[in-house]
């Protein structure tokens, strides 16, 4: 049976092959965020290893942690979160604003959270492939206002990384990824390509839509959708419901490399993981600042 032509540019609508609902748990110093991707059930989806959607008041936060050998998005939904590294860097990421960190081989930095009311967002970890590891580390800042944005039939797409509806991102991904913000209108029906090699997934922010196929029960807000890969090149979703419905659809070229992690390092060997603690310790290669910063938020 010959496929079916779908207008966007695909042939063949993904699939969901597993669902989550990424519940709280607490994480940071006081700090609560809903992790789908880097808990026991899916430890890693080939590019990427953590996906958290954080909720964050003063005086808790995030406050001086290190990094080696991945990227860290963070995009925020409500709120600020006010950033600082051991480099002098330091800015605010207000809502709808992007940082997009490449820790490399070494960043020490802070993440805290606006003094008064809840700030809430998303922070995306992709992994570095074996030769991108040791880089100089780099940021790539966007605010809110000049992310690339589109409209079409009742859809708008906000795109952090990638492209839609004729719209790019300028964000340079070391990592070949994807990252769009959809909102979709009631009764507005999507169809988005997706390189048919890549993993993908689709996270619920708002509402509940219906995805992959459009017999399936609505999935709502806070579940993790994966996507099925090898066949599929695009992804079709509806909102039938009576509400706007939001989404973020990432994905990203699978690297196929060992993965070695221990907490904020991320290495293809043990080897590596036990050179990255004692560079840590010894503040070398890379971690050369950390031995006398502090972040302001720990000075008071």
């Amino acid at each position: 049976m010959p496929e079916t032509q779908i207008s966007n540019g695909f042939r063949e609508p993904r699939m969901v092959v597993r669902k989550f609902l990424a519940r709280p748990q607490r994480e940071g110093v006081g700090a609560t965020v809903r992790r789908s991707i880097g808990r026991f059930e899916l430890k890693y989806f080939d590019p990427f290893l953590a996906l958290d959607e954080f909720s964050v008041s003063a005086p808790a936060g995030f406050p001086d942690h290190p990094h080696r050998g991945f990227e860290t998005v963070t995009y925020m939904l409500q709120g600020a979160v006010v950033h600082e590294d051991f480099e002098g860097h330091r800015g605010t990421i207000e809502a709808g604003d992007l940082q997009w960190m490449t820790a490399g081989r070494g960043i020490v930095h802070s993440e805290m959270p606006a003094p008064t009311g809840v700030q809430k967002g998303l922070q995306l970890w992709i992994n570095l492939s074996s030769k991108n590891k040791m880089m100089e580390p780099r940021y790539q800042e966007v605010v809110s206002k000049d992310i690339a944005e589109a409209t079409k039939d009742g859809m708008k797409v906000r795109i952090i990384a990638g492209e839609a509806m004729g719209k790019k991102s300028p964000i340079y991904t070391k990592t070949p990824t994807m990252y769009l913000d959809f909102t979709l209108a009631p009764g507005a029906h999507l169809q988005q390509p997706i390189p048919i090699k890549w993993n993908a997934f689709v996270y619920v922010l708002e509402g509940e839509g219906v995805f992959g196929n459009p017999k399936t029960p609505p999935t709502t807000a806070h579940h993790l959708l994966l996507l099925g890969s090898g066949s599929g090149d695009g992804l079709e979703a509806w909102n039938k419901s009576l509400k706007p419905l939001r989404f973020i659809l990432v994905g990203g070229e699978p690297l196929g490399e060992p993965v070695a992690q221990l907490g904020p390092f991320v290495m293809n060997t043990q080897e590596e993981i036990d050179r990255t603690i004692e560079d840590y310790e010894n503040y070398v290669n890379g971690f050369e600042k950390a031995k006398y910063w502090r972040s302001e938020a720990l000075s008071f």
